[in-house]
């Protein structure tokens, strides 16, 4: 039976045009496997899928209202509740879809899978992890940006969740655990990260390694950094910088160094490559919001239809791995 996508079509910087190309591409490519449910303006949305061939496996369900970037998340859920997203995770609400994504207000995502579909029990904050390119493949951090304040029992439940994440989406039977500090020793960091440690150390359950430093992370010394949202959002972005400059930089040092033109073109090469790495569409194109009674998947604002094509199918395979009940499961007491 093939894994129903609802889609929030009007999410995004470049919504419609790039989010319905990804799913036309997404459902080429999944053989039947897998079936996108628009979720937007259908006068605007019908007109440009009729231009894909309109697939048999795209279904549009209208939605007349659209919670924008710069609307306010909460009076926007309360106040827009025939948008877009409300639509989407109404459909998985009542079974009609196994999963829901969207490119759209974050903070609006996350407010409205709450009011819709709630929290999982026992859970304090949802939480967005983010794949992270390393040395050795890839890290999962977070909290990067849903929990801006955080108690270190937050951080205890970011780690769980992050550990389920790991070993169900990643294949890591025994994901490492690292707590992100100041310092490797127990006693170094704030309050929150010191209160943090000594949680940790004591969930028997969880493979915690200990703290590990910034400089850690790409080399992999933790399969599963926890942090913060305000920190991981200032690592993400940082991240993020690096494809942009980079670049620049090495440009600059190939005209001061007077480079042959051979030697630049094949250090330009290696510097795309390394670039695609930190690119979404290269990690499944969006993150999961962890936590909620459901499959929700939140991708970048300026996301790509090839990132939303790699979403859909890791909404996909969230829902076929049971990622929420995985996740209940190893928060019960």
């Amino acid at each position: 039976m093939a894994i129903r996508v609802a889609v929030d079509a009007m999410g995004g910087d470049h919504a419609p045009n790039v989010i319905i190309e990804g799913a036309v591409r997404a459902i080429k490519s999944s053989g039947g496997r897998i079936q996108v449910q628009l979720c937007g303006s259908e006068k605007v949305i019908k007109p440009m899928l009729e231009s894909h061939g309109s697939p048999a496996e795209i279904e549009v369900f209208d939605a007349p209202q659209v919670i924008g970037m710069g609307d306010s998340p909460v009076a926007a859920v309360r106040s827009k509740r025939n948008s877009s997203i409300h639509v989407g995770l109404n459909n998985h609400k009542e079974s009609l879809a196994d999963a829901f994504i969207s490119a759209g207000n974050t903070g609006a995502v996350g407010a409205a899978s709450l009011f819709v579909l709630g929290r999982l029990p026992g859970v304090f904050r949802p939480s967005i992890p983010t794949p992270f390119p390393t040395t050795d493949g890839v890290c999962t951090i977070l909290d990067v940006g849903s929990n801006m304040d955080s108690r270190p029992e937050h951080l205890l439940q970011f780690a769980k969740m992050g550990s389920v994440y790991a070993r169900t989406m990643l294949d890591i039977a025994h994901p490492r655990i690292g707590l992100l500090s100041v310092g490797e020793e127990p006693a170094k960091g704030n309050e929150l990260v010191r209160s943090a440690h000594e949680l940790l150390v004591n969930a028997l359950e969880l493979n915690f390694i200990g703290n590990i430093e910034g400089r850690d992370i790409l080399h992999q010394a933790a399969d599963v950094v926890v942090c913060d949202g305000f920190v991981g959002n200032v690592i993400l972005k940082l991240a993020e910088s690096l494809m942009t400059a980079l670049p620049v930089m090495i440009e600059r040092e190939l005209v001061e160094i007077k480079a042959k033109s051979s030697s630049a073109n094949l250090i330009k090469k290696m510097l795309t490559g390394l670039a695609r790495r930190f690119d979404p569409e290269h990690y499944g194109g969006g993150s999961p919001l962890l936590g909620v009674e459901g499959e929700v998947l939140i991708m970048h604002g300026s996301t790509t239809a090839g990132a939303v094509e790699q979403c859909i199918k890791l909404a996909t395979r969230a829902a076929k791995m049971n990622l929420t009940s995985e996740i209940q499961r190893a928060l019960s007491p």
